[in-house]
């Protein structure tokens, strides 16, 4: 896929930029010397909990077409430049710069979007949700495949890589806490980017990576990494959403709707046509369509819905005293920068309301097998594992009997516990339900074991 960046001009030069042109992304839409209104709109591709707001929607074409269409009424010819990065944080630095019109990030980006707009005289606000975790399953600290680390409070003294102001970086320092290590001291944290960490974690110059979608799944699918800590077990919500120049949304705002209502069918197709999604979407960015549908798929760790949900809006604003306490951020007026009013006003005008997908909570086992365009969903791991015996697996997916997170079935912690057979993300999971039902003769065993147990 191609990209595109804005490299750093001299305030001469941005000043001709954002005169008045015939592509300018802000001039009236009828204004005689602005036939042509060019969208910005930043993106990350791999982040894929993030697709229904960019890959997806991008490949899809809707929101071109919603554009096209309102085009033919008000006589301006509109086009779409799509930027993608690996990270909230250029996007943020090109919205606050007027370059980027809309842009999807993670909720601790979001805040900090929030607070350099405001800084900027820039001023975003969020407008929508693309993919979340009620219990934060969206990231993941995984290790090296033969690490001895088996547990979070192992990694007291250790060299930890994450994306500092990430989502990633926010359930590591939670977690911490959590385990009783102080995050700034208690670890030495390195400041990387995503593909940075991985390739940190495979030369062994970092015991653990903390990262977001899709790089956890990606790394312990390829056999790269094995997961430490389910960022589930906090139970805190996460997600990523869309945010807006406040500006580009006054001028706008009928552009901002068409992009809302793009997004919300695209939310539609990622929920009928899950596998093909996953599909288009392994096609655009290179990951396997395996991992993508681990997150976006009917039973995945995600779930797409643009609704600015109240435990969502709950969580941004809980999210802020751990910013505040790196120095990232002062105070967020939380409230002020979450904007409601358009997609109510989309959602008014389509006379619909926005599709509820399964919760992680909810998930069940599913098997994926090659050559199929459907996926097979079962009641139990179990049933799952009996199936896929002897047959020509292509991914087969089992959620953590605790948390409810989906994990590959060949990646995951096993324990067998009389008839049931109980899959766990990380084996500090199964370790802590095996110590708590001793009495019932629950044991670790390993996936050939658990396959031999089914049969």
């Amino acid at each position: 896929m191609r990209t595109t960046r804005t490299k750093a001009l001299a305030p001469a030069a941005i000043a001709l930029l954002l005169a008045p042109v015939a592509t300018a992304c802000a001039g009236p839409a009828g204004a005689a010397d602005s036939r042509t209104v060019t969208v910005t709109v930043g993106y990350q591709s791999k982040t894929i909990n993030t697709v229904t707001a960019g890959t997806l929607l991008r490949s899809l074409g809707y929101f071109e077409e919603e554009l096209a269409a309102r085009g033919k009424k008000d006589g301006v010819t509109y086009k779409v430049d799509w930027q993608d990065y690996a990270t909230g944080a250029p996007i943020t630095a090109q919205m606050t710069a007027g370059k980027i019109d809309i842009g999807s990030m993670g909720d601790f980006p979001l805040l900090i979007n929030a607070v350099r707009g405001k800084e900027l005289k820039q001023p975003t606000h969020l407008v929508s949700v693309t993919g979340y975790n009620l219990r934060g399953g969206l990231n993941t600290v995984v290790t090296a495949p033969d690490s001895k680390l088996e547990s979070l409070t192992d990694l007291r003294g250790r060299k930890v890589s994450t994306s500092i102001g990430s989502a990633a970086d926010g359930t590591l320092v939670r977690a911490l806490w959590r385990a009783g290590i102080d995050p700034s001291s208690g670890i030495e944290k390195l400041n990387q980017q995503p593909s940075v960490g991985a390739s940190a974690l495979q030369a062994g110059s970092v015991d653990a990576l903390s990262q977001f979608v899709a790089w956890p799944g990606q790394l312990a699918f390829e056999g790269r990494a094995k997961a430490l800590y389910d960022g589930a077990e906090l139970n805190v919500p996460t997600f990523h959403g869309v945010t807006v120049r406040e500006k580009f949304a006054k001028e706008r705002a009928g552009v901002l709707d068409d992009f809302l209502r793009a997004q919300r069918r695209a939310t539609d197709h990622l929920r009928t046509e899950p596998v093909a999604a996953a599909e288009s979407v392994a096609k655009e960015t290179g990951l396997p369509a395996e991992v993508v549908y681990l997150y976006n798929g009917a039973n995945g760790i995600a779930t797409f819905d643009p609704a600015l949900r109240p435990e969502l809006v709950e969580a941004l604003k809980q999210d802020v005293p751990v910013l505040k306490d790196a120095k990232l951020v002062g105070d967020v007026d939380v409230d002020s920068f979450v904007d409601p009013e358009p997609l109510a006003r989309v959602t008014a005008a389509t006379g619909t309301g926005t599709a509820e997908y399964p919760r992680a909570a909810d998930a069940r086992p599913e098997l994926w097998l090659k050559g199929q365009a459907r996926t097979q969903v079962f009641d139990s791991p179990r049933e799952l594992l009996e199936a896929a015996r002897g047959a020509d697996v292509r991914a087969a997916y089992v959620p953590d009997a605790v948390t409810g997170t989906l994990w590959f079935a060949d990646k995951a912690v096993w324990v067998a516990e009389g008839p049931e057979l109980r899959a766990f993300v990380t084996p500090a999971g199964a370790q802590a339900y095996v110590a708590a039902h001793q009495g019932s003769g629950a044991r670790i065993v390993s996936f050939a074991e658990a396959g031999a147990l089914a049969s």
